[in-house]
């Protein structure tokens, strides 16, 4: 009877950790998938590449006034509001001003994701005025968007010379 016993020890340890084994894998293998798609690239300087990419898409569509490269940075659930003001008197495409320059000049991790801060510059017939504008940009599934779009900027943090 010792026999019995060992053999119906052995097969339930092997069906409960047939049974978990799903469960202890789940988290494997994807950090090394993201390495394969971007080799050489740590997952923060892509952050930085793909929000910076996304913001400057961003303000060359503004300065060129397209308004559908524009509202293909953005998130979806931010189209909607853009739809409602992009061109509408205080929109970033409205027809009563120009953008004659745009740089970004910081981009680091918030708490809503990348925050990229820039510098407006916008021309109103004679008057020209620049001003920050900061942007959120998030990862939505395999690609990246503008999330948020906020009156302000970041300070650029001083560059750090080996």
């Amino acid at each position: 009877m010792g026999v019995t016993n060992t053999r119906v020890a052995t097969r339930a340890a092997l069906v409960a950790t047939l049974a978990v084994l799903p469960f202890a894998l789940l988290g494997c293998g994807s950090d090394d998938e993201d390495a394969a798609q971007q080799p050489g690239r740590a997952p923060a300087e892509e952050a930085t590449a793909k929000s910076r990419e996304r913001v400057q898409a961003y303000l060359d569509a503004m300065i060129a006034k397209d308004v559908a490269a524009g509202r293909g940075q953005l998130c979806a659930p931010a189209q909607a509001a853009f739809d409602a003001a992009a061109t509408g008197p205080n929109g970033d495409f409205a027809d009563h001003f120009t953008v004659t320059g745009a740089t970004i000049t910081d981009v680091r991790a918030g708490a809503g994701g990348q925050e990229v801060s820039t510098e407006i510059t916008v021309t109103a017939g004679s008057r020209e005025a620049t001003r920050p504008l900061l942007f959120t940009v998030t990862r939505s599934g395999a690609d990246w968007c503008v999330a948020r779009e906020a009156p302000g900027g970041n300070t650029p943090e001083p560059s750090v010379t080996p």
